[in-house]
């Protein structure tokens, strides 16, 4: 397949429109369902660069959930802990732990469900019954892998009428290294961003602790990863093998932090045991679920306890999460690791970094307030590496 038409670019009005190769040359996919769409194809690429890289970096199966050409999460295929397998809704998934690919979705999924509805996925392997089981189930636009088993692509097939966007992608296909795209008119014309991401980018370790542990360097290189397929400005909080804050596309470095801080705390207070345990009648869907659970952490615009609302959604009234309560689960946080695309020019980002139980830091360097960055860190005891390269993405 040379060229694909698309039904429109990013808005109807926009005809019309195709993906094609430039020289010619045929197309490194396969489309195996449905018709996927302009923006379907631009979280199709970006997603899958991601997880072949963190599959090359770490050597681990990898999964992540995209919507709007941004990762919502990024994970390597770790099990998952009995608690986090109930806030991701999982716990049910028969063979789950077997699944190193299964277990990389279910974490990227689930870090942030309010923002993965109806994601686009990428999966560095082939997909397997188990992924495939777990992906059937939620509300999503369409998947690229490398392959798929007969019985997994029948399973993804039974999605949305059998209209579910499946793309099949070459692992061997390697673009021209200089990319170009147009704006206005304007060809832009730009050497592709092919900078490798691994262990040796975090040895300048400019703060007093300079203690790096292997769970640290991982996080670290998922974090790193997962920004450089982020929109510009963009900050990554992860832990335990997967980015659990994504704050992207901030005009302040400090929105960024405070955004992907926020998705950081809410992924860890779905873990606490008032939100496990909150009384669903049986006929609340997960969406509707994950909307009650962001509403009771974060007093959104219901109250879902009020009197007169509770009915809803539960058996019984719940006690509340007071703020008192999740302080003190969220203040005995630490192990947590932040990336940052570019550098911090202010301390503030230190601060409230630790806030969500930070640790470990990788950012570029380069500020003229760097020695009051490194201080800042070093009075909480946070080690922190001077990567030396920007990863701007736009």
């Amino acid at each position: 397949m040379k060229e694909f038409e698309l039904k429109y670019g990013c808005n109807p009005n926009q005809k019309p429109a195709k993906i094609f190769m430039q020289d010619g040359s045929a197309l490194p996919i396969r489309i195996l369902s449905g018709r996927p769409g302009y923006i379907n194809f631009l979280d199709a690429f970006n997603s899958w660069q991601l997880v072949k890289e963190l599959k090359e970096a770490l050597g681990m199966p990898a999964a992540t959930s995209f919507k709007h050409v941004s990762p919502t999460s990024a994970a390597v295929g770790t099990p998952l802990p009995e608690k986090l397998k109930k806030a991701c809704f999982v716990e049910d998934i028969a063979g789950l732990d077997d699944s190193p690919l299964a277990c990389a979705y279910a974490r990227a999924r689930g870090t942030d469900r309010m923002s993965s509805f109806g994601d686009w996925i990428a999966l560095s392997d082939i997909c397997d019954v188990t992924t495939a089981t777990l992906i059937k189930r939620e509300v999503s636009d369409g998947i690229i892998a490398p392959g798929y088993t007969p019985e997994a692509l029948e399973i993804l097939k039974s999605k949305r009428k059998g209209n579910y966007n499946i793309v099949e992608i070459d692992p061997a296909y390697c673009p021209d290294p200089v990319e170009r795209k147009q704006v206005y008119g304007i060809t832009f014309e730009q050497g592709r961003n092919d900078f490798k991401i691994d262990a040796a980018l975090l040895e300048n370790l400019v703060t007093e602790n300079k203690t790096l542990p292997a769970s640290a360097r991982r996080d670290l290189i998922i974090a790193l990863i997962t920004l450089k397929y982020t929109q510009s400005n963009s900050v990554c909080y992860a832990v335990d093998g997967q980015a659990i804050g994504v704050g992207a596309g901030q005009q302040s470095r400090i929105h960024c932090t405070r955004l992907a801080g926020n998705k950081a705390d809410i992924w860890h207070l779905r873990q606490h045991e008032k939100v496990l345990d909150l009384p669903f009648k049986d006929a609340i869907g997960r969406p509707d679920r994950d909307n009650v659970i962001d509403s009771y952490i974060g007093k959104n615009e219901e109250d879902v306890c009020a009197e007169g609302v509770w009915q809803k959604y539960f058996t019984r009234r719940p006690a509340p999460l007071t703020a008192a309560e999740a302080e003190a689960y969220l203040s005995g946080l630490s192990g947590v690791a932040l990336g940052s695309d570019a550098f911090f020019p202010f301390d503030d980002n230190i601060e409230r970094a630790k806030r969500s139980g930070v640790s470990y830091i990788a950012e570029p360097g380069g500020s003229i307030r760097d020695d009051v960055v490194i201080e800042c860190c070093n009075k909480y005891g946070i080690a922190m590496a001077f990567t030396g390269m920007r990863l701007f993405h736009h």
